[in-house]
């Protein structure tokens, strides 16, 4: 019974939830800032994005499968059981498993949507959108160079300003800020993927902006982004954005380091999680900082 609970458990990747719920954490403390917040909403909130991210992941393994993108000789493949390929579920079972999910999230949304703020029903209604033809035909974000900016959008400004809102019922541009840097790194988990796939996606007629712009410029542009982000952090100490709790954040570049130059050799088979553990490390301290300055008491 458990060994086959668990197969449904790692079909929807759990170790890439922490960066769901970094987001959520991000714009509830912000949220904490302005006065009490309901920690049983933020609970109920994560428990909503996890599913939503569960769901995002299944549905991208199912299309990509149909579409035979995944392959046996998939680079993915390599480093992490991809469910259908491997045989751990059947394209049924997958979908029946991301149906689950997403009406659990929709069902949590609209509770959220009537109880606590009607942002949330726009919001849900993007991601929901988004994480359905992120793969999927006709609108394919993902084989259309497009899957960077709607994993930023998703991950930066939607979850964390949905968070923020479930817990003021107002949007905030503070948290609108403070979700750049964070959505960027996140984008650059698929980022570093496509960098990784170039010569696989190109046979398979996938079109990625690492594709488009080649392995140097790719590696040029992944190293940009991570400097810009700590520039963008260092622009809003200054401008008063965040406060000089700030500077937690800088405590992640040797990390950033370290990536850099394992991608400067060769970008390895796991570029996308080494990349997540990257993210991970800098979304804690920005939780960090936005924790001391709120001074918040759990």
């Amino acid at each position: 019974m458990f060994g086959h609970i668990k197969k449904y458990i790692i079909a929807t990747r759990p170790w890439s939830f922490t960066m769901s719920l970094i987001s959520v954490s991000v714009g509830t403390l912000l949220a904490a800032e302005e006065g009490n917040v309901s920690w049983l909403w933020f609970l109920v909130t994560a428990i909503g994005i996890t599913l939503f991210h569960a769901a995002a992941n299944l549905i991208n393994d199912y299309f990509d499968t149909l579409y035979d993108i995944d392959q046996q000789d998939s680079p993915t493949a390599k480093y992490r059981p991809q469910p259908i390929i491997s045989g751990m579920l059947t394209p049924r079972e997958t979908l029946i498993e991301a149906s689950l999910c997403l009406a659990l999230t929709i069902a949590i949304g609209m509770t959220a949507a009537v109880v606590r703020s009607w942002h949330i029903l726009w919001i849900g209604l993007i991601g929901l959108f988004t994480s359905i033809y992120y793969t999927a035909g006709p609108v394919k974000f993902k084989y259309r160079a497009l899957g960077e900016f709607a994993v930023f959008m998703m991950w930066g400004p939607l979850m964390i300003e949905g968070a923020y809102a479930v817990q003021r019922q107002a949007l905030s541009m503070k948290a609108l800020y403070i979700s750049v840097p964070f959505g960027v790194l996140v984008a650059l988990v698929l980022f570093a993927n496509n960098m990784r796939d170039i010569a696989y996606d190109s046979r398979h007629n996938v079109k990625t902006v690492s594709i488009m712009l080649g392995s140097r410029n790719s590696y040029i542009l992944f190293a940009g982004l991570i400097a810009l982000a700590y520039a963008y952090v260092l622009g809003m100490i200054l401008t008063g954005i965040m406060s000089l709790w700030g500077l937690l954040i800088f405590l992640s570049i040797p990390k950033a380091v370290r990536l850099l130059r394992t991608f400067k050799k060769n970008v390895p088979d796991m570029a996308d999680a080494l990349t997540a553990q990257f993210d991970t490390v800098f979304g804690i301290l920005l939780m960090m900082a936005i924790f001391c300055e709120a001074r918040v008491i759990l």
